[in-house]
Parts: structure tokens; sequence; C-alpha cells
């Protein structure tokens, strides 16, 4: 009983042990949902797995189903994040565990019986329970900014390293703030229209309506609200990594007050589609371009960070091209983080304004297939990839060393960037191909996409797996970082 009370305590009580929880629901959800997924209906086991587990799959209510399971993953996601940023941002003992206690029950809630309702019949109390999880995470998100509050004498800063006011207020605790509260006015952009179920308003798919020349309010919103929460989630995980490797300097100075009005502003421009949208869009570019910005500085110090403890470690003062790029790359966990940030320019970010820019010359002349399927991919690539900078830092939180380090964080960083370096060529492929001969290149991109993604799905499956061993263990590793965090 003792020992089952250990393990309990380590896994709802510490910030290792709750990440590790978020993160094994988020892959059992993406094994079980993954059995529905394009490659497994092709081979015909979909419907075989729907059918042997007591699936209800309705044709007509596949949006709603989808809808769900996008708003269950995105909370476990956001937990981690609330979890890691209770962890590193100064904040009272007592406040750290109301937030994580409030915001761990909350996703299990809205994860648990949210999916329950959707794919497994309609308890009209599961929904209930669904909608009661989102309010406790939300109430979670309400108790997170009022602990971030950047204005208190306590959390007063005068490092000169550091990006503060004249009179000492930390501005990269005010860019969490500020990003909290976004989080929680977007949160409400997206509830307005489902307040309106049954009256007039009808589940959609955002990437269905893209081509329809009129589109309500409500239809509005939920767009926005797709593409906020996104960017958000995004924005906070850049924050995390910005603690994570301790930024500072000048190009800290300058990046946290532009991740702050970059912030502001973006969700302004969001918001102000609904009323404004030819506008909002001008709005919007400007607040990327500040968050894009404050991405780079960032990315510059760590890589200038990683190369020089890399070469202080080895006792080389004057290196060559090679010894530096050597340096940079010693860590896969760290580079990879910023890497990706990177990466995701390339993935998302670029091929996104070029869609915007040619929209009426190239774009739109396509079959609409073609533009939807970019902006299902442009998603789910800006969601997966942000989703590997938390689990590069979750490794280093759980000291994975050595090898094991090396082997998790390439495997991770070069099969996911493999297929979504597929992914993308399959986006654009008809400025370089016919529609009449694209097959064969249509088949190699999905082979590499479907072997780079289920490659990385393979290794987080080992990762948790080892985790769970290592929790079945009494003397295990977990029990180690407990005795730190009693002695800490």
């Amino acid at each position: 009983m003792h020992a089952i009370k250990d393990r309990f305590n380590y896994l709802f009580s510490s910030t290792k042990g709750l990440a590790l929880v978020a993160i094994a629901m988020l892959s059992l959800v993406a094994a079980f949902f993954g059995m529905l997924s394009g490659p497994m209906a092709e081979i015909g086991f979909s419907k075989v797995f729907a059918e042997a587990v007591g699936m209800s799959l309705l044709p007509a209510e596949r949006e709603g189903r989808i809808i769900m399971l996008y708003h269950s993953i995105a909370m476990a996601v956001i937990a981690v994040e609330v979890y890691f940023i209770t962890d590193l941002v100064k904040m009272t003992k007592a406040q750290q565990r109301s937030i994580n206690a409030t915001m761990t029950l909350g996703y299990l809630t809205s994860m648990i019986f949210g999916l329950w309702f959707a794919y497994f019949g309609h308890n009209v109390v599961f929904h209930g329970l669904f909608i009661f999880g989102q309010s406790l995470v939300f109430f979670a998100g309400i108790l997170l900014a009022v602990a971030l509050w950047p204005w208190r004498p306590e959390y007063r800063v005068s490092d000169p390293e550091h990006s503060h006011t004249k009179k000492g207020a930390d501005l990269e605790r005010a860019a969490f703030f500020t990003m909290a509260v976004a989080t929680l006015g977007s949160a409400l952009f997206g509830a307005v229209p489902g307040a309106y179920y049954g009256n007039g308003f009808e589940t959609f798919l955002a990437e269905n309506v893209i081509r329809m020349p009129e589109k309500d309010y409500l239809m509005l919103a939920v767009i926005g609200h797709l593409h906020i929460m996104l960017t958000l989630i995004a924005v906070a995980a850049m924050l995390i990594v910005s603690r994570w490797v301790n930024f500072r300097g000048i190009l800290h100075k300058i990046a946290m007050p532009s991740t702050i009005v970059g912030t502001v502003i973006i969700t302004i421009g969001v918001w102000l589609v609904v009323p404004y949208e030819f506008i909002a869009h001008y709005i919007i570019y400007g607040g990327s371009t500040l968050i894009l910005l404050a991405g780079l500085l960032l990315l510059i110090f760590n890589w200038n960070q990683l190369i020089k403890e890399r070469l202080m470690e080895l006792g080389i003062r004057k290196a060559r091209f090679w010894q530096k790029l050597k340096a940079l790359v010693h860590d896969p966990l760290k580079f990879g983080a910023s890497w990706q940030m990177l990466y995701m320019n390339f993935t998302t970010s670029f091929i996104g304004i070029f869609y915007a820019i040619r929209l009426d010359e190239i774009i739109r002349k396509w079959p609409a297939r073609e533009e939807r399927i970019e902006l299902t991919g442009h998603w789910h690539i800006l969601a997966v990839l942000t989703a590997t900078i938390l689990l590069f830092y979750f490794a280093d939180l759980m000291r994975m060393k050595g090898k094991v380090r090396k082997w998790f964080g390439w495997s991770i960083l070069i099969f996911t960037d493999i297929a979504f370096a597929a992914t993308v060529l399959f986006f654009i492929k008809r400025l370089f191909i016919s529609e009449a001969s694209q097959q064969p290149f249509v088949d190699a991109m999905m082979l590499f996409t479907d072997i780079g993604l289920g490659t990385t799905l393979v290794v987080i499956a080992i990762f948790m797996a080892g985790q769970l061993i290592d929790l079945l263990k009494r003397d295990g590793l977990w029990s180690k970082k407990i005795a730190r965090r009693t002695e800490g």
C-alpha cells in the first residue's frame, strides 16, 4: 500500500510525474484512434477495429467526433505546458499545487468522457462531463494568469542580462502572462459558437468551408479560434524553451518585448476576423512577424551558447567550422528544440505565406481538394512540431543522458523532419507535376510520411515503456526523483 501511495504521489504531485501521465494519455489516444487513420482504413483494418471495440462511427457525425478528439488532445498538450510553466516560473507552492491539480482533473475528465461520448454512443451525461472538464481547464488558466502577474515586488529582477522594465518587472514573466491571458480570451472566442449549438449552428471542419464565398460570424469565430489557439500553444512552447536554455543578453531584451507585443497584436487580429475579416489578416501578419523575430533571436542565442559551452568542455579556443558544427549538434535535445522552431517556418509559415500571396493567381485555380490538403496538413505539422519541442524538454527534465539521449533526440528529429518534408512536397505537388502523372510521386511521399511518423511513434512508445518499467521497480529512477524533490 505504501508503494502504491509513493507512485501516486510521484505521478500526480511532481512536475515529472504529471507530465508523464499527460504524455502517456496522449500516446494512448494517438495509438488507439490512430487505428482509424487513412493508412489503416486503406488496408481495411479500421472497420474491423471499430467493430471489435464497439465504436459508433456514423458518417453524419464524423466532424463532431474529430473536433472532440482534437479538443481532448489539445487540452492534454496545454496541461503539459502548464506543468512546465508552473515549474519554471516562480510562484508559491500553494499556487503551483492548485493550478496543477485543477488542470489535471480538468483535462482527464474532458478527455475520458469526451471521447467516450464521441465514439462509444452519445450519453449526454458524458458530454456534460466533457464541458465540465473544459471549465476546470479554463479555471486553471485563470489561476495560472493570477500566479504569473509580473508586477509583484517579489518577482522583480535586476540582472542586466535579463529583459526587464526600469522598475524591475520581469518581461519574460510578462510574456508568459500575456500568453496566458490571450489564451483565456481566445478560448472564450471559440466557446461562443459552441453556445449556439441547436440554435442554427452546425458542426463543420474549417478546411471544408475555405472556398465558401460567404461565411457567417460563427464560422469565422471557429476558424479564428483554431488558428489562435495553435499559435498560442506554440508561443508557450517558445517561452518554455527560453527558460530552459537560460535565454539572456541583448537578444533577450529584444525578443521578450517583441513576444509580448506580437502576442497582443496577433490575438486582437484574430478576434477582429469576425467583424473585419480582410483588414484583420494584415494585423495578424504584423503580429506573426514579431513572434517569428523573437523565435529567431532565441535560436541565434541557443545555437551560439551550445557551440561555446561544448567547445569550452573540449578545451578548444580557436575552432574550425566543422568543430563548431559538431559542437552545435552535440546535444540533440537542446539543438533539436530550436531546430524544430526553424524547420517549422519552412514547413508551415513560408508555405502558408506563399499560399496567401498567390491565392488567386495559382491556388484557387487548383481543385479544392489541393487547398484543403494544405490547410489540414499545415495545422497538423504545426501541432506535431510543437509537441516534439515539448517532448525534447521533457526528456531533458527526466535527465536522459548518454547514448539514450542521442538516440532518442536524433530519432525524433530526423524522422519527423523526413515525414514533414515529404508532406510539404505533397502539398505543393501541383506546382511541378500534373494530376495525370502524379500517382507515383504521391505514393512515394506517402511512404516517406508513413515511415517518418511511424518510426517516431515507435520511439515514443519505447520511451514510454521504459518509464513504465522504471515505475514498476521498487528502487527505480522515479524513487530517486522523489527523494531529490523531498530534499529540495
